[in-house]
């Protein structure tokens, strides 16, 4: 593995990554950095975790002429979250690319919220397919001066239906750009999107399974109606700090969550029935720590980065294995160990087994005590609880300005307060559970910036 010092990348690019402090390229960047920088176009099976963002995002941001005052970089993306955290990481690599301009446009929200964000000079644009041919449509947004175009997580999108749009999309755009796609698999529908939408690409696949070494995974053979005390056993006894659940159905997602709840645990539900407000605060208070477990289908979760995940278990176990190694693949990652637990009904075995030989590698099945479900304690509440201050991006809210309000007025130490997560026109903190209620109201009762905004905690 080769480090960044070799690539060709202009000095502000080469002093941001410095900065964030990577060295080592992943073998993803290895191998398609070089074309990408060359202006190749490349098509990469790459699993989520595997350092693709990096890898476009500083493919595109080479291209960017900051004197053109144009959208010259476009990520199409399947989902909001997704497209949040492209956003983010690209300002990241771009901080030291004076006036860079980048722009998120998502579903979710009004589309007449979004349009002045596009009335001024725009070098970069992140967004879903359908969000983004809304505003082709409305002439918000031209493309004319494209350079290059990234379809990030392209099987996800054609999922979820967005073949037309994206294809739609790409023919408002040069025919003279760099097309980079990247992808979990290679069914035959992205062959098919990549003879659309490429020219001659760099075909590149790293490793789309999962290590013993990266992922503990063990099976556990279980009567449907004993699957409950057996997930509450599995949550008692590793003690994961957060855990994802993957049920099928968004039925068996609101029955788990519920039932978690009952037994004293704190649950957050994911699922497609969700308004975006609503789904957002899952995310961020599950990603922050407010939240033990979240229960979620794959669709919902489709898209959702947490880092640092301990656990995922699987309520039942998918009939495609590729969606197996999806699921697994958002624990264990940023070299930490991750545990994957699935729970099997006895006639789920031959699924199970054709999981396995997908793997590659020998999977061990465990064995639970149901019994000692009556005598498990109480579990704890989650560390942290998530306060929402209604003013952000829009307000000028920045996350320095929350810290030390929180840490100058409220008077709680710097490690009291987490995550700290600016939207548009709100934001989000995470303040140790003990001091919650304390930070709430300073926050209530003082002014940030001068200026006093409404805050509750989420419940």
């Amino acid at each position: 593995m080769t480090g960044f010092a070799v690539l060709p990348l202009s000095p502000p690019l080469a002093q941001a990554i410095d900065v964030l402090g990577f060295t080592q390229l992943t073998p993803v960047q290895e191998h398609a950095l070089p074309p990408i920088l060359a202006g190749k176009d490349v098509i990469a099976q790459a699993r989520t975790g595997s350092g693709k963002t990096v890898a476009f995002g500083l493919g595109a941001l080479s291209l960017i002429d900051l004197s053109v005052r144009r959208v010259q970089a476009l990520v199409l993306c399947p989902t909001r979250e997704l497209a949040d955290q492209v956003s983010t990481e690209l300002r990241r690599f771009a901080r030291f690319l004076p006036n860079l301009k980048v722009v998120t446009l998502c579903g979710g929200v009004p589309v007449r919220t979004q349009t002045p964000s596009l009335a001024h000079p725009v070098h970069m644009v992140v967004g879903t397919p359908g969000r983004i041919l809304d505003h082709l449509r409305r002439e918000n947004l031209e493309l004319g001066g494209l350079r290059v175009l990234v379809l990030d997580e392209a099987d996800r999108m054609l999922d979820m239906g967005f073949a037309e749009s994206i294809l739609a999309v790409v023919a408002q755009t040069p025919r003279q750009r760099q097309t980079l796609l990247f992808s979990a698999t290679y069914p035959d529908a992205i062959r098919t999107m990549s003879h659309s939408v490429q020219r001659a690409p760099v075909e590149i696949t790293v490793d789309a399974t999962h290590s013993a070494e990266e992922i503990e995974q063990i099976f556990f053979e279980v009567d449907p109606a004993c699957k409950l005390d057996a997930l509450t056993v599995l949550l008692a006894e590793h003690k994961p700090e957060s855990a994802l659940v993957f049920c099928h159905t968004r039925n068996d997602v609101r029955d788990v969550a519920a039932r978690l709840a009952a037994r004293g645990f704190s649950v957050l539900a994911l699922h497609g029935e969700l308004e975006q407000r609503e789904r957002d605060e899952v995310l961020v208070r599950f990603s922050n720590r407010s939240a033990a477990v979240l229960v979620a289908t794959d669709v919902a979760a489709r898209g959702l980065d947490i880092k640092g995940l301990p656990a995922v278990i699987a309520w039942e176990l998918p009939t495609d294995p590729d969606v197996h190694v999806h699921r697994i693949g958002r624990t264990g990652r940023a070299g930490q160990r991750g545990l994957a637990l699935s729970l099997c009904a006895p006639g789920e075995r031959k699924r199970a087994m054709a999981v396995l030989a997908q793997l590659g590698h020998q999977v061990r099945w465990g064995r639970l005590d149901l019994s000692a479900v009556a005598g498990l304690a109480k579990p704890s509440p989650a560390p942290m609880v998530t306060l929402m201050i209604e003013g952000g991006r829009q307000n000028k809210l920045r996350a320095g300005d929350l810290l030390g309000a929180l840490t100058g007025d409220v008077g709680l130490a710097a490690d009291d307060v987490g995550k700290i997560d600016i939207q548009p026109s709100r934001s989000y903190v995470a303040i140790r559970r003990q001091h919650a209620q304390r930070a709430l109201r300073c926050l209530r009762d003082g002014k940030i910036k001068g200026k006093r905004f409404r805050a509750w905690a989420l419940a």
